[in-house]
């Protein structure tokens, strides 16, 4: 069956309730990202690189607990559409579990391996340094980034995205402080450089959690939180519906660890550009992610209320309120965009070699939009490993190959590698569109 009615304004109404204080957190964390992107810019061509690089790789030490976001929010959703909302929370239980037992030790783990693993993915000596002591901060916050995602995840799945917004803005003004202050040496505090940088996001988080803590004593220990932990039965059921979207979170981050490889063996100025380009990028796309976690909230509802049409039909009422939006920021990235790499970029020529590739992504952000709003549909419904498995694939075995012979074997520069991952996100969309087109995921059980 396919809805092609327009979008009601009610359920306009209910998807921007929940999409727009999840976009604006979302944007406020990445704004931070491109804020310390332009402080870290001014320590230099081998600071920034050094920091694009490990930025992954910080994403890489967390993602196989930030796919557990996902998992809870699915569950805790199914709960409130069944009428179950008493137990809503105990999904994000089990969610906090996970992120202590994987926390401690791999940040331990990391913190003595960070200069080893930085030196073997840098062979510039003074990135790979620049980078090494902004990843050993960031690697203690491990913890309290996995159990933020949990929160995360419960509060859309609940329908209680302001309370997620307001506390990631307070992270991140924060963090602004904290990094101006520690980058640079001001207000009293000693200039740490790029290893200031690191401290300032991982106090951040630290602060962050406890905020979540205090807000969901407040608001959900009616549903369970920290009265009931799952059973054994539902702590599987999460861990097989967030073991496939870690999986995918883990090559992902690991997969943009590779690109920049890749790029850096183009060369250090390429790979200072791809930092910036790939920041705006994460800010670009945060409406679709903003969509998409409304679009799983709404759909694991209806399935939860035994309603598999309106399911199917959220999914597409979204990303037609979203595709608006898209629009408007491709736009954005197609007339001004010398002036956006300016901010970011102190030298004319490194804004030049960004223009093109930055076009290429204002061109494909309405078809990526809509591919992200359906592939979170799928991870609401719990087809996580579906999304796994399309995830996977397009990126490592499509689109990761191609950029390494476009780049280091065949010579070409930015502007190809950015027209390849166009082309990968497009096809990515489409199977992603397809797969809910058929509907086998009504008839998933978790």
């Amino acid at each position: 069956m396919t809805f092609k009615v327009a979008v009601t304004g009610q359920r306009r109404r209910e998807i921007l309730a929940l999409a727009l204080p999840i976009i604006g957190g979302m944007t406020s964390q990445n704004i931070l990202n491109l804020v310390d992107t332009a402080m870290v810019g001014r320590l230099g061509a081998e600071a920034l690189a050094g920091v694009g690089m490990v930025s992954f790789l910080a994403f890489l030490s967390v993602a196989a607990v930030t796919g557990m976001s996902s998992a809870v929010q699915a569950l805790a959703a199914r709960r409130v559409g069944a009428g179950d909302s008493r137990n809503s929370a105990v999904s994000l239980n089990g969610g906090l579990l996970v992120a202590l037992v994987y926390g401690i030790p791999v940040s331990i783990l990391l913190w003595f391996a960070a200069a080893p693993i930085v030196a073997a993915l840098l062979s510039d000596a003074n990135a790979a340094r620049e980078g090494a002591q902004y990843f050993e901060m960031r690697v203690l916050a491990i913890i309290f980034v996995g159990m933020n995602f949990a929160f995360r995840g419960f509060w859309s799945a609940v329908g209680q995205t302001r309370l997620y917004m307001r506390t990631l803005v307070i992270m991140h003004v924060i963090n602004v402080f904290l990094n101006y202050a520690l980058i640079f040496g001001h207000f009293g505090f000693p200039a740490l450089g790029t290893q200031g940088a690191g401290l300032g996001t991982a106090i951040s988080m630290m602060i962050g959690t406890g905020i979540y803590f205090y807000l969901a004593l407040r608001h959900a220990r009616s549903s369970g939180f920290l009265e009931r932990m799952p059973s054994r039965e539902q702590m599987a059921g999460l861990l097989r519906l967030g073991l496939p979207a870690s999986i995918q979170q883990v090559l992902f981050a690991g997969g943009f660890a590779v690109l920049f490889w890749i790029i850096g063996q183009v060369g250090v100025r390429e790979l200072a550009v791809a930092n910036v380009l790939i920041n705006i990028t994460l800010v670009a796309i945060l409406p679709g992610m903003g969509f998409g976690m409304a679009a799983a909230t709404l759909s694991g509802q209806a399935l939860g209320r035994e309603d598999p049409d309106d399911a199917y039909r959220w999914a597409w009422d979204v990303s037609r309120v979203g595709s608006i939006v898209f629009i408007g920021l491709g736009l954005l990235m197609l007339v001004p965009t010398r002036h956006v790499l300016a901010l970011f970029l102190a030298d004319p020529s490194l804004v030049e070699l960004g223009v093109w590739p930055l076009r290429l992504v204002g061109i494909g952000i309405l078809i990526d939009g809509i591919g992200l709003i359906l592939m979170q549909a799928l991870l609401g419904v719990g087809a996580s490993g579906v999304v796994m498995v399309v995830g996977v694939g397009m990126q490592w075995l499509v689109f990761l190959p191609l950029a390494y012979l476009l780049g280091p074997v065949l010579g070409h520069g930015l502007l190809d590698i950015w027209l390849a991952m166009n082309v990968y996100r497009a096809l990515q969309a489409g199977i992603f569109a397809w797969v809910w087109q058929r509907r086998r995921w009504q008839h998933i059980q978790i």
